[in-house]
């Protein structure tokens, strides 16, 4: 093992949909062969040389790169791991860390929201949806939600949405426009992609933010940057969570925020499949069919 690494022993294994572009190649790895994954919890077995942090036995997660999750055993850098709070057991932290670290960052870092603000959030009942629609509504912002079935529209209002739209039967663009009395809202959180985009760009007042965080439908295509000028001026961001927890402080931090919300029952972690691991591939499948609900967990 090398210096200030630490061995660990996984107990749960976090399944998200950047594992499938990886796999797919839109996002490249840094080489061939490799290793998916990037977020599970598990149990110190080994710290190398340098390690002051983690000693053997501490229960431990991550969220980050680099690559190499779906594993039973791994050893990475000790910068990339926090120590789990005793109220988080290893499913739900293996459930919530990226994509609880990804809502933080989007409700609390892209943009600084506030009480008079509205948003809409497409894949609501997702695994990301369901955190940050829950912790948007604590923050009292008014939450409008996207899913594709009843049942995911129910889960949805459970989990703080005030307006929730089936994009299968409604015109979401439409949809929002009624609901904001003509104004639009002031930031949508898309990660769906292509075919959402540009009715997303029509969802948003004048100088909104169109935050792009996945392309679950397929990469956006080529546009023209003019187009936000003529819809009002309008900011576009494409962030990603490593650019966010980039050093151990901000790492901890986003770590702390996210337990603390979860511990005070702010947000609920719902772990809706569970998989072993050796079906990994079959949980791919029920991602990207949408299958899924809330988040999904691979055990070793």
């Amino acid at each position: 093992m090398k210096t200030n690494e630490v061995r660990i022993r996984h107990v749960a294994i976090g399944l998200n949909y950047i594992d499938t572009y990886y796999r797919k190649g839109i996002y490249k790895a840094p080489s061939l062969p490799f290793v998916p994954g990037q977020e599970a919890s598990g149990v110190v077995e080994e710290v190398g040389t340098g390690v002051t942090a983690f000693r053997i036995g501490d229960r431990v997660a991550y969220a980050t790169q680099p690559l190499g999750a779906y594993a039973e055993i791994r050893a990475l850098p000790a910068d990339k791991l926090v120590k789990l709070p005793d109220a988080i057991d290893f499913p739900m932290a293996a459930a919530m860390m990226l994509k609880g670290m990804t809502a933080r960052y989007l409700l609390r870092q892209t943009i600084a929201l506030d009480q008079s603000d509205s948003i809409l959030f497409h894949a609501a009942a997702g695994g990301v949806g369901l955190i940050a629609c829950q912790w948007a509504h604590h923050l009292g912002v008014m939450v409008i939600g996207t899913v594709g079935d009843d049942d995911k529209a129910e889960l949805a209002r459970a989990s703080g949405c005030d307006h929730v739209i089936n994009y299968r039967r409604e015109n979401f663009v439409e949809r929002v426009r009624e609901i904001t009395d003509g104004k639009g809202v002031r930031v949508v959180y898309d990660s769906v992609g292509k075919d959402t985009f540009g009715g997303s760009l029509d969802c948003l007042e004048p100088r909104g933010l169109l935050v792009s965080f996945g392309q679950s439908s397929g990469a956006v295509p080529p546009f023209d940057i003019m187009q936000l000028s003529a819809k009002g001026s309008l900011f576009l961001t494409r962030p990603v969570l490593n650019a966010y927890v980039s050093t151990p402080a901000e790492l901890q931090e986003a770590a702390d925020d996210l337990f603390f919300v979860v511990t005070a029952g702010v947000v609920k972690i719902s772990i809706n499949q569970i998989y072993p691991l050796a079906e990994a591939s079959q949980a791919h499948r029920d991602l990207e069919a949408r299958k899924t609900v809330g988040s999904s967990i691979l055990i070793p």
